[in-house]
């Protein structure tokens, strides 16, 4: 019998490296500034860069005043490679997830980043010559889905790491990027407002939200092509249910919510409106520099929280990748 004490590393690995897998036009007008919802009215244009950085600057002083605006932001989320050699501290490093999840080619696609925070998946589908590509987020931390116990303190710490988006601004203008984002909820999604997308990317958000169906929903009803979720999983629930679809609820004190098995993400884009193309696949997201190595410990491996610690901080964070496409609305869907 396998110990209960295998949940957070050695059973994980082995789903993961499993070879069998488990569970399952043009852009339309924007309407006026004024008829979009309050929290969706900030935009970043697709011009190029916007005063940061000076093209006046030789190569070494660009590099120099890079690295010092890249250590001047107090936090990233991703890691991305603003120039050569040069790349962003970030909490994950998800350069080797890229290709498993995205493409070689996206030419000609118009596609969307959901929640897309530092801009790395963004900045890579299009470097994937995708034809446009709109990023949504949600600055205002007011805005996102607290649970009912969370402290004004916590609110303002957690807030703080994303900051206003600065680093999404410092790395696009390093990159020369024409990404456009869009201060916008995932729950107001409107093809009146944004048009339709042909690659629709939702990476690690929906563990953050109150309703991960609605917010599905949602993106169903601006996609148009084929949708990527990669997002958080309970690994230890995946092993035990690997066909029913279970979820742990977490809901206190700050704005983590529904951690679902792999068959349960699944179901979640099924529920939407999705058909899923194939079996839903286990990975790791790997740990950048932000994140450090805690040192391997037997007090560390004796209780379930550090051995999940230590399992995210050396192997990476476990994630659920499910690759879809719109199914035929319901009559109750058609309603809406």
């Amino acid at each position: 019998m396998v110990s209960y004490r295998l949940d957070s590393s050695l059973a994980w690995y082995l789903l993961v490296n499993s070879s069998t897998p488990v569970g399952i036009p043009r852009r339309k007008p924007v309407p006026p500034e004024s008829h979009w919802p309050p929290q969706s009215r900030q935009r970043v244009g697709t011009g190029g860069p916007v005063g940061l950085l000076s093209f006046s600057m030789t190569g070494a002083e660009l590099t120099s005043t890079l690295r010092s605006r890249i250590q001047a932001h107090p936090e990233w989320y991703h890691t991305i490679e603003l120039a050569p050699g040069l790349e962003t501290p970030g909490w994950f490093d998800l350069r080797q997830v890229a290709g498993r999840v995205l493409p070689a080619s996206l030419k000609g696609k118009r596609c969307l980043d959901v929640a897309t925070f530092d801009g790395f998946w963004a900045f890579e589908m299009e470097q994937r010559e995708a034809r446009e590509v709109v990023a949504i987020d949600l600055l205002d931390p007011e805005l996102w889905d607290w649970p009912a116990e969370t402290t004004p303190e916590v609110m303002r710490t957690v807030g703080a790491r994303k900051g206003a988006g600065e680093g999404f601004l410092l790395a696009r203008e390093a990159l020369g990027s024409k990404v456009e984002r869009v201060a916008l909820s995932v729950y107001d999604l409107d093809p009146g407002c944004l048009g339709m997308f042909d690659v629709v990317y939702v990476g690690s958000v929906l563990l953050h939200l109150r309703d991960p169906v609605r917010a599905l929903e949602r993106v169903r009803s601006v996609c148009k092509g084929t949708l990527l979720v990669v997002d958080a999983i309970d690994p230890l629930l995946s092993l035990s249910f690997p066909r029913s679809a279970v979820a742990t609820l977490d809901g206190i004190g700050r704005p983590w919510w529904w951690r679902p098995n792999l068959a349960c993400l699944a179901r979640m884009v099924r529920s939407a409106g999705f058909k899923v193309l194939r079996r839903p696949r286990a990975m790791f997201l790997p740990p950048g520099k932000a994140q450090g190595r805690p040192g391997l410990s037997l007090g560390a491996l004796s209780v379930r929280e550090g051995r999940q610690v230590l399992m995210r901080t050396y192997l990476g964070d476990p994630h659920g990748f499910v690759m879809a496409v719109p199914a035929p609305l319901g009559p109750a869907q058609q309603r809406r």
